[in-house]
């Protein structure tokens, strides 16, 4: 019976997703962990139901006038929830922060760095004291008005635009030009406009050379291009962009990551000029405290900012702003991200890192009776620093809150005082609790996955290791905190990279291996060209033995809900061409772009595709609801009279991977695209599941089946930082299983992981360290598996003995 102080938070009928009508009760002021594997509906139960009932409640308490003001998420299926508290949620967010977001913005250390420099800041004898915004390079008042508070300026020369001027324009000397007709286009123009293009570059006039690069003009001329055999080009308008103009362009503008990329290495980035690189105007840097400005302190690791504020002394004012900042700087370096900075740049943060920093700034926030949601607080954590965050969380509960998280790791869910089991399986095979009680529990559950990992102690059997076929040397390695070291990776062979948090694995393996063979290739995933010197390091060794390089990471697959599983591994195609070659589509001469949704033609126009409209509400936000005319179908009526084998295109986009492999069974070029995203264990997918729905880990995934699918070329090195992350151990198995097929078939796989019981799988480890920041980028042990664990020196070496249950 509920009651106003009702011990539980009581959920009944909740239908969220996949949930099947779910009903379960959790205890209050616990630390409560969610399992189940990816799919489950564990977050759909966590997030979806309990977070969201809190937060739609909250909102029906704000002024309607303001709520319009606010994103809000749409009510949850569900019948009732009781006794719950207000809820403050802590996702893992995937869109990538700003480039002027910084770890001081995002735990507010920033402003009080600021207020301590206004308040308490040694002025230069005369000058005028300053407000806290002069400090900031996010600001009008503080941001260097040459590079506008962004620290660098950015620049191209003839030799990178044009690395080898024994081509002919025509031949591509200009190398920061686009490819395919784009770039032909420019030539075009050029070639129009009077300039030889057939001609070496090298032998051009410098004035020329000058005006083709670096010109800010735009002249539009008429092109009349050379006529192809079977094709008829008319002449058209073409404007001329410069060299530089397009690289400039895209580097600031495109929201591709790839053409970025590419442009970026046209650049070369500077410190500005005007404030060395400090990003703020001379006024505040003639400020300083305890001898340094605020761009010093701002650079330092925080435990280095600590230890100098602790003796900084000075004014009253200046001692009452240190210790509330020590106090706040405590908390981010018990998380274990002592070794940044305040300057960091959040982009290059890592999500669990992101995630960390909100947590300690809630942590200081003196919040007591919420319930706490956290999703996978251990995701990108060492098992060294998950004790701190275990920490971290007790504290939460102790301070009189409820701690929700979802989670994979099992050192988490053993310390839990509460455990909601979630499945068995993924998709319409689970949203069903399993088990809501103490961990212990769960022994006598025997359909739970996670059963198995929870109290498996069996011995792990020893495993013969691969021999290498070759190696990748990398000498004298000198990026960020990684200076002067020498590493070697194996080929043929599953290599894990380990160390704690802000050892330099990313560093090693994500920009500087990936660099070294990236600076050989044309693009991502083609083969790799003529060698260059590489990056980052004195001289790289052994490149050529690779053809390829596939670097799989965790961005998100679109950016929109028009992008989804089936569009972006090509079965849309496949599909679209059925629907096409149906006996009613080709009666009524239907060709297979009426079924895609993207285009006019087939797709419903009240909603353009979309299968929602946006409702506008006097003093309300906006809501969205399914589309009055094609009730979310997407398509028009005409469309949906195209049936194969009797479902029509939106019921076919509706199936789950599982379902569709069945429906499918026959047609070679989809079982093919199903095949393999069933073995990556995404079957409980649907094929038009918006790429906004889907987590981190299960974009990586789906970008790893589509490389699956390819054609092999050559000996091809796969790089994965962090795969397990958002998979439960059953999960983490079955990628495993593939990561170790493309071993077996010859090419190499270097993974950067926490996950001991990967790092017990592999062939050869390469454990960096042994700190994090100035502490590490050393690579500390290097060997199998059986030879690093009995490295003293290595943090990693004590979990990784437990994974491999050796005394």
């Amino acid at each position: 019976m509920s009651t106003p102080h009702d011990p539980y938070v009581r959920v009944r009928g909740a239908r969220e997703h996949n949930l099947q009508d779910v009903s379960v009760d959790i205890p209050r002021d616990t630390l409560t962990v969610f399992t189940g594997v990816s799919g489950s509906g564990k977050s759909s139960l966590a997030f979806g139901t309990i977070y969201a009932e809190a937060q739609r409640r909250y909102f029906e308490s704000v002024a309607p006038y303001a709520r319009r003001l606010i994103h809000q998420v749409g009510a949850p299926a569900v019948g009732e929830v009781t006794g719950l508290p207000p809820a403050v949620s802590l996702e893992q967010r995937r869109s990538a922060p700003g480039a002027r977001s910084s770890v001081g913005t995002v735990t507010t250390l920033s402003n009080f760095l600021r207020m301590l420099f206004s308040r308490a800041g040694d002025y230069p004898a005369g000058a005028e004291r300053l407000d806290s915004d002069a400090f900031s390079p996010n600001t009008a008042a503080g941001a260097c008005p040459q590079c506008h508070g962004l620290g660098l300026v950015h620049r191209t020369t003839e030799q990178l635009l044009v690395p080898d001027p024994s081509l002919s324009i025509r031949d591509g000397a200009i190398a920061a030009w686009p490819g395919a007709w784009q770039g032909k286009n420019l030539r075009d123009v050029l070639d129009a406009l009077g300039y030889d293009i057939d001609r070496p570059w090298g032998e051009l006039g410098t004035e020329e050379r000058e005006w083709i690069l670096f010109t800010d003009e735009q002249p539009v001329v008429t092109v009349h291009p050379v006529r192809e055999a079977g094709r008829i080009q008319r002449p058209y308008q073409g404007t001329y962009m410069s060299a530089r103009r397009y690289v400039m362009h895209t580097f600031a503008d495109s929201r591709s990551r790839t053409l970025r990329a590419k442009a970026e290495r046209f650049l070369t980035s500077t410190p500005c000029p005007a404030c060395g690189g400090s990003r703020l105007r001379p006024q505040a840097m003639a400020v300083t405290f305890a001898g340094r400005t605020i761009a010093e302190l701002a650079a330092l690791p925080l435990t280095s900012l600590s230890e100098l504020l602790r003796t900084a002394g000075g004014s009253d004012t200046a001692r009452v702003l240190t210790a509330d900042l020590l106090a706040r700087i405590e908390t981010v370096t018990e998380l274990g991200l002592g070794y940044l900075s305040l300057d960091r740049t959040a982009p290059t943060l890592s999500s669990g890192e992101l995630q960390r920093l909100r947590l300690a700034t809630q942590l200081r926030s003196g919040l007591f009776g919420v319930v706490y949601v956290l999703d996978e607080p251990s995701a990108g954590l060492h098992p060294a620093d998950t004790e701190s965050l275990l920490g971290v969380l007790g504290r939460l509960k102790e301070a009189g809150n409820s701690v929700f998280v979802v989670e994979h790791q099992m050192d988490v869910v053993r310390r839990a005082d509460w455990l909601v089991d979630v499945g068995p399986l993924a998709g319409e095979h689970g949203g069903r609790v399993l088990h809501s009680g103490p961990p212990a529990g769960l022994a006598e559950v025997t359909e739970s996955a996670t059963r198995r990992f929870l109290f498996d102690e069996e011995p792990v059997p020893v495993r013969e290791v691969r021999a290498p076929s070759g190696w990748l040397r990398l000498s004298g390695v000198d990026r960020h905190n990684v200076r002067e070291v020498d590493a070697a990776f194996p080929l043929g062979v599953f290599t894990a990279v380990t160390g704690v948090s802000g050892s330099g694995k990313s560093t090693l393996v994500g920009q500087v291996l990936a660099g070294a063979l990236a600076d050989r290739q044309v693009g991502a995933g083609e083969d790799l060209a003529a060698e260059r010197p590489a990056p980052w390091c004195a001289s790289a060794q052994g490149l050529e033995a690779v053809d390829r390089l596939v670097q799989v990471d965790q961005r998100p697959i679109g950016r929109t809900p028009r992008s989804n599983l089936a569009t972006y591994t090509g079965l849309f195609d496949v599909v679209r061409k059925l629907f096409a070659g149906t006996q009613t589509a080709r009666e009524r001469g239907y060709k297979a772009g009426r079924f895609s949704f993207n285009v006019a033609g087939g797709r419903c126009e009240t909603c353009q595709g979309e299968g929602f409209v946006s409702v506008e509400l006097l003093f309300l936000p906006s809501t969205y609801a399914p589309c009055p005319d094609c009730h979310g179908a997407r398509y028009n009526p005409q469309t949906l009279e195209v049936t194969l084998r009797g479902l029509d295109i939106a019921q076919v986009l509706d199936l789950t991977v599982e379902s569709a492999a069945g429906f499918f069974a026959g047609t070679p070029a989809a079982e093919r695209s199903l095949r393999t995203l069933l073995d990556v264990g995404l079957g409980y997918l649907r094929l038009g599941q918006p790429a906004t729905e889907l987590s981190g880990g299960e974009a990586q995934r789906i970008k790893l089946t589509t490389e699956l699918q390819r054609t092999r070329r050559g000996h091809t090195l796969y790089l994965l930082d962090e795969p397990t992350t958002g998979l439960h151990p059953a999960d983490v198995e079955v990628l495993m299983r593939q990561l170790h097929g493309l071993v077996d078939a010859g090419d190499t796989v270097v993974v950067v992981e926490h996950d001991m019981a990967v790092v017990a799988g592999a062939d050869w480890v390469i454990d960096l360290g042994p700190g994090g920041g100035g502490q590490g980028g050393r690579i500390v042990a290097a060997g199998t598996p059986e030879e690093v664990f009995r490295v003293p020196q290595s943090r990693t070496a004590p979990y990784l003995r437990a994974a491999l249950r050796r005394d």
